[in-house]
């Protein structure tokens, strides 16, 4: 996982803003400038002097936009305007002594004079006042967009994090379950059949930590990972399990929430089928509706009776990772009937294992 960036006020977004964005977003400018000369375009050398204020007003434009981003939120606003203000005040007087040197090479200006260089300003100061006035439009858009990045990425992280969190919840829930089953079948002799087990939740977790950075999976992956799982209760409980999973081509390579349907078994099981005396039926039946996937998980159980807090831990878990992941583009509902048997519906965004869009 990389690093998060630093926060704006010590990494400020103007110093990675290129230069050419700012200088192509004043461009325009110069286009004001020729055609606000066009009437002056009748007197004698009028389009010698538009030239001369056209090119140095991209060339004052460079300096001019160093500085800014120079002083940009490194300063107070009131310094920045009143430094840029004072800074293409001096760039306009030198436009102008350029401006006279020339009047007086053509004879149109007798001497030089400091009071006509000092007023007068409006043709190349108004020009550099409003290319800093687009320059810092254009600095604090992108300071906006790259504000709304980092906190996109800063939702990112605290979304993985969420994540992580409660798929790891549910390993060592899991685990302890299972080296209780293999126990009991140590205390019963089943010594085959807890060696078997061992082997199985070997594989088993095996393949939960290889995909343990990954939060989606495919569900081929997710019903390889959960018939690993059932294989070790039907180690356990043999011909009380009877198992009926069924999922078609088309959805195989659908993506899902890693470790989904295991917590969802394991909760059908240990408090469904597990206490019942006669066999019981596990239903596990995932299908596509249109742009969603449907998961259908149901079970035989006793009658229902109050229970107690935190044993549904599965569904619970289930309900807070599909929200993280879908938002409310996705369902989770629980049907418990009157004879003990529980249904799970899951409704989730249709997605194809190597596209980031719904299918």
């Amino acid at each position: 996982m990389s690093q998060p960036q630093r926060p704006l006020a010590l990494d400020p977004v103007h110093t990675r803003l290129p230069l050419w964005m700012v200088l192509l977003a004043g461009s325009p400018i110069v286009l004001c400038m020729a055609i606000m000369g066009l009437p002056e375009l009748a007197y004698e050398h009028a389009a010698a002097y538009r030239t001369l204020f056209a090119l140095t007003y991209l060339f004052w434009s460079v300096p001019v936009a160093a500085l800014q981003r120079a002083l940009w939120r490194r300063v107070p606003t009131w310094v920045l305007i009143v430094a840029m203000l004072a800074a293409t005040y001096v760039c306009s007087v030198i436009n102008n002594v350029l401006a006279q040197l020339m009047a007086m090479h053509w004879g149109r200006a007798p001497t030089f004079t400091w009071t006509r260089n000092l007023s007068g300003l409006d043709g190349c100061w108004l020009a550099l006042i409003a290319f800093c006035a687009i320059h810092a439009v254009v600095a604090h858009a992108y300071e906006l967009r790259a504000a709304r990045e980092r906190l996109r990425e800063a939702e990112g992280f605290a979304r993985d994090a969420e994540l992580r969190a409660l798929r790891y919840q549910l390993n060592p829930h899991f685990l302890f379950n299972t080296l209780n089953a293999i126990s009991s079948l140590v205390t019963e002799r089943r010594n085959d059949d807890a060696s078997r087990m061992l082997s199985t939740l070997g594989d088993l977790l095996r393949a939960t930590l290889d995909g343990g950075h990954a939060h989606e999976v495919s569900v081929a992956e997710e019903l390889a990972t959960t018939q690993l799982y059932l294989d070790i209760e039907k180690v356990r409980l043999g011909e009380r399990l009877r198992l009926d999973v069924r999922a078609g081509p088309d959805v195989l390579r659908a993506r899902v929430p890693s470790l989904l349907i295991q917590p969802l078994a394991e909760n059908a099981i240990r408090h469904g089928i597990a206490r019942l005396r006669e066999p019981g039926r596990l239903d596990l039946h995932v299908s596509r509706e249109g742009h969603h996937l449907r998961i259908a998980l149901s079970n035989d159980g006793p009658p229902p009776e109050p229970r107690a807090e935190g044993r549904s831990i599965g569904l619970a878990n289930v309900r807070q990772r599909l929200f993280r992941l879908y938002g409310d583009d996705q369902r989770v509902d629980l049907a418990i009937g009157d004879d003990g048997g529980c249904r799970v519906d899951i409704v989730l965004p249709f997605m194809a294992a190597d596209a980031r869009e719904p299918a």
